[in-house]
């Protein structure tokens, strides 16, 4: 049976760790760390995680800054909001809330963000310097993943690690982190061969690919590390990549979900925030 990864817990602790460094902060440089978030429409969704990422914002003891354009906001309006944070010197994290609607051009508008102000990790430079070893803000969810292995004292050096995804936001990032800490990595997609003996052959698998309970038991390795990064609404709620209850009887750990990957998410974007002011006072 498998040791659960608790996310919610680990979440809270990187949380409280900060609210201590964000106030050592204000004290040495005499201002607050600002986040400054855009949400353009109405998405559901995004109305949720925008109000969760700016409760937790406060929780830290950082500013935050919300911007509501309408649905049918222009791409001169939106990229004007983000051109006015981008110069605005007390601000040190800019997050523009994806997806955005489809009449505006995502890349065009993100690269409007300064690579020091990137607090998703989504850019070019942040992501050229990761895979070049360089300092750099990390993609927030893999981030996450990465704190949650080494909060189990996971052995990293020389497993295989397989990815289940190609994302920009994920998948890639997640096996360029991997790779970092000395593993051989896989990353696996739609049209990877025999991916059940891929898998299987995984000490680390990490699932991030949208796809309900697709990652069953007979695609995992006795004694593996299970991190389902999934979370997909079904009428039976909210489930992972992973089919969670039946894995987790062969797996040495796994995550849940939900409780597992998401709150790392939000804990590693205020993280992100707190490193961008550090590196942009030094």
């Amino acid at each position: 049976m498998a040791n659960i990864i608790d996310g919610k817990m680990l979440a809270q602790k990187v949380k409280d760790e900060l609210k201590e460094k964000v106030a050592n902060f204000k004290r040495e440089f005499g201002r607050d760390i600002t986040l400054a978030v855009i949400l353009v429409g109405e998405n559901p969704a995004s109305q949720v995680y925008v109000k969760n990422k700016i409760k937790a914002t406060e929780y830290v003891g950082m500013k935050s800054l919300s911007f509501y354009l309408p649905e049918n906001a222009t791409e001169e309006q939106v990229s004007d909001t983000v051109k006015q944070l981008a110069e605005d010197k007390s601000v040190d994290g800019i997050l523009v809330q994806l997806p955005l609607p489809k009449h505006l051009d995502e890349n065009k508008i993100l690269n409007l963000i300064p690579a020091n102000k990137d607090v998703d990790g989504f850019l070019a430079e942040n992501v050229g310097n990761l895979m070049l070893g360089q300092p750099c803000t990390v993609a927030c969810t893999p981030f996450g993943v990465l704190k949650m292995l080494q909060s189990e004292n996971i052995e990293m050096s020389g497993k295989n690690a397989v990815v289940i995804g190609r994302s920009n936001i994920v998948g890639k990032p997640m096996a360029m982190l991997l790779l970092k800490e000395n593993c051989t990595v896989t990353i696996c997609h739609s049209k990877t061969k025999n991916l059940k003996e891929v898998c299987k052959n995984a000490d680390i698998l990490v699932a991030a690919i949208g796809r309900p309970k697709f990652v069953t038991r007979d695609m995992v390795k006795d004694g593996a590390t299970v991190i389902d990064v999934g979370i997909n609404r079904t009428e039976n709620g909210l489930v992972g990549d992973v089919d969670y209850e039946n894995v987790k009887e062969i797996a040495s750990y796994i995550t849940p979900v939900p409780g597992g990957v998401g709150p790392m998410t939000i804990a590693m974007l205020l993280e992100n925030t707190y490193l961008c002011a550090v590196r942009n006072v030094k």
